[in-house]
C-alpha cells in the first residue's frame, strides 16, 4: 500500500503570537473583573465592537507606517478592504458616529478585548494582544481627562499594584505642537505639510526611555539603525531644530508648577502651545483636590504618545519598581497603559467635532507586571480528581464530583483509562490536584472513601524517609456521606 505522502502542517504558532493555558486564561480574567468593577463605580457602560472593521473606518493611525496596510492585518471582500481591529478605540469612533441619535452624551463606555497589529515582532511584543479601555465621548472638559487618570490610579491599585509603586504620567499634544512650531516642522496655515515628519518626531520622543537621548537625537536626524542592523529612517531636523525638540523631552522640573513654568518658555511663541500648558495646570489642580498628588499623578514633557489621533492631554501609566531581565540586570518595569484626547477622531464620520478621551491598559503586561513583583508564585489549585477503580460504578463516581461541585468544590472524574491506578495520580499532579478521591470495592462496602491529600504528598514525598512516609496522615479514609465536609476540612487547611 502506497504512502500518504502528503506533507503535514508543522504544530506550531505563527510568529509574533502565543497561546495562553488555563491559569494564565483564569488570572486574566479574575484581572478584568476587578477593572470592571472600578470603570463601572465609576459609571461607565460596558460596549464590545466587531473585531473586523473597515480600513476605512480605521484610519490609518498606527506608529509604524513603514508596513504595508498602515500596520494592521487587512483583507479585500466585495471591492471593499477589511482589517482586524489594531485598538478599540477608533471602533468606539464608529460606534459612536453610527449610533450617536440613541447614545447618551456624553457617552462613557469600557470594552475588554484582542487586538491585532502587523508589527514586528520582538521579546515580549506581541502581535496579538489584550487590551482594556475606558472612555468619555462628548465631554469637551479637561475635568474628563483628570477623571479618567484618576480612575486609572484607582485600577492600578485594585489589581494589585501598590500606591508608591507607580505613576500616572501626563502631558498635552498641544504644548509639543507648539514645540513643533518653534522647530520649523508644524505650519499653522497648513496643517498637512511636514505631517510625516512630525509623525516621525512623535515615534521617536515616544521611545526616549528605551532608545536614550542619543537614540532619539538619531531618529530625529537622518536615522537609526538597531541591534539586528534595520534601518529606521529619521525625521531629518537640522541640529538646531533637534535641539529645541529635545529640550522640550527635558522640561520636567521638580514640582508641577515649575515644570509648567518652564513649558510656557517653550511655546511662548505659539497660541496653541500656551492652550495646552494652561490645561495641564487645570488638569493638575483638579487631581490634586481629589488627593492624586504628585507621588500619583506628574506632569511629564517626555509623554507624547505614538498614535497620531490625540490632539491634547496625553498620559501613560508607568510601572516604578524594579525587576531583572534577562541578563540578570535591575531595570524599571515600565509602561502598562497610555491614552488622551482625541477630539477629531469621531469628526471624520459626522464632519462635526465631537471631544473624547480615554484610555488603554495592556492587561497582558499587567499580568506579567503582578508576576515579576510578586516573584515565584504557587501554582494555583486545580480540581479535586474522583479517581475510577471499577468502571460499572462510573455513576457513583460522577455522583460524587456533582455533589463537590454543589457544594462549591470544583472537581472532577478521570475520564481517561482507568486500568492503571498511577497513571490516575499522575494525572491528578498534572492537574495540580489538591485531592484524589479514591473508592474500590472494598470501601463501597464499609460505606467509606479514601481521600488521598496530593499537596501534603508531595510535600512529604520531597523531604521524608520511606518510613516517614508511613507515619503522616497523607491519606485518610472517611465515610462516605462525610466527603463534602471532609474535603472541605481539608483545602481550607491548605489553603
Amino acid at each position: 500500500m502506497a504512502k500518504d505522502k502528503r506533507r503535514r502542517p508543522k504544530a506550531e504558532t505563527p510568529k509574533g503570537f502565543r497561546d495562553y493555558f488555563g491559569p494564565e486564561v483564569t488570572e486574566r480574567a479574575s484581572m478584568l473583573a476587578r477593572i470592571a468593577e472600578i470603570y463601572h463605580a465609576y459609571g461607565f457602560e460596558a460596549l464590545e465592537t466587531s473585531a473586523v472593521e473597515t480600513v476605512e473606518a480605521l484610519g490609518k493611525f498606527l506608529p509604524d507606517v513603514d508596513r504595508p496596510n498602515e500596520g494592521v492585518f487587512a483583507w479585500e471582500e466585495d471591492s471593499d478592504w477589511l482589517a482586524l481591529r489594531y485598538d478599540l478605540t477608533a471602533p468606539l469612533a464608529r460606534v459612536y458616529a453610527q449610533h450617536r441619535n440613541d447614545l447618551p452624551s456624553p457617552y462613557r463606555r469600557y470594552q475588554m478585548g484582542t487586538v491585532w497589529r502587523n508589527e514586528k515582532p520582538g521579546p515580549g511584543r506581541f502581535r496579538q494582544f489584550y487590551q482594556c479601555d475606558a472612555d468619555t465621548v462628548g465631554a469637551p472638559s479637561v475635568a474628563a481627562d483628570a477623571e479618567i487618570c484618576a480612575m486609572a490610579a484607582d485600577v492600578l491599585e485594585a489589581i494589585g499594584i501598590a500606591r508608591g509603586d507607580y505613576l500616572l504620567r501626563i502631558n498635552n499634544r498641544k504644548v509639543l505642537n507648539g514645540v513643533m512650531e518653534a522647530a520649523g516642522v508644524l505650519d499653522p496655515s497648513d496643517p498637512e505639510r511636514f505631517a510625516a515628519e512630525r509623525g516621525i518626531v512623535l515615534r521617536a520622543i515616544d521611545k526616549l526611555d528605551r532608545l536614550g537621548e542619543q537614540g532619539v537625537r538619531a531618529l530625529l536626524g537622518e536615522g537609526r539603525k538597531d541591534e539586528s542592523g534595520d534601518f529606521t529612517r529619521g525625521a531629518g531636523l537640522a541640529d538646531e531644530q533637534a535641539e529645541i525638540v529635545l529640550a522640550f523631552t527635558e522640561a520636567r522640573r521638580d514640582t508641577a508648577a515649575a515644570t509648567l513654568s518652564r513649558l510656557s518658555e517653550l511655546v511662548a511663541t505659539s497660541e496653541t502651545g500656551r492652550a495646552g500648558v494652561e490645561e495641564l495646570e487645570t488638569i493638575g489642580t483638579l487631581l490634586g483636590a481629589q488627593g492624586y498628588d504628585d507621588s500619583r499623578v506628574l506632569i511629564d514633557p517626555s509623554v507624547v504618545r505614538g498614535l497620531g489621533y490625540y490632539t491634547g492631554p496625553v498620559y501613560e501609566a508607568e510601572l516604578t519598581f524594579e525587576i531583572m531581565d534577562e541578563k540578570g540586570r535591575p531595570r524599571s518595569f515600565g509602561s502598562v497603559a497610555g491614552g488622551g484626547r482625541y477630539d477629531d477622531l469621531v469628526k471624520r464620520f459626522t464632519g462635526q467635532e465631537v471631544p473624547a478621551t480615554g484610555i488603554s491598559l495592556g492587561v497582558d503586561r499587567l499580568l506579567a507586571a503582578l508576576a515579576a513583583k510578586r516573584g515565584a508564585a504557587t501554582a494555583a489549585a486545580g480540581p479535586v480528581v474522583v479517581t475510577v477503580m471499577d468502571r460499572a460504578r462510573m455513576g457513583d463516581y460522577l455522583a460524587m464530583a456533582t455533589e463537590l461541585r454543589n457544594a462549591g468544590i470544583r472537581a472532577e472524574v478521570y475520564l481517561g483509562n482507568p486500568k492503571n491506578f498511577g497513571n490516575q495520580l499522575k494525572y491528578a499532579d498534572k492537574r495540580a490536584s489538591p485531592i484524589a478521591i479514591i473508592q474500590g470495592e472494598d470501601e463501597e462496602a464499609r460505606g467509606v472513601v479514601q481521600l488521598k491529600d496530593l499537596i501534603l504528598g508531595a510535600r512529604i514525598a520531597e523531604s521524608a524517609s520511606l518510613e516517614e512516609w508511613k507515619d503522616q496522615p497523607a491519606q485518610k479514609e472517611v465515610a462516605r456521606g462525610d466527603l463534602v465536609a471532609e474535603v472541605r476540612a481539608m483545602l481550607a487547611s491548605r489553603s
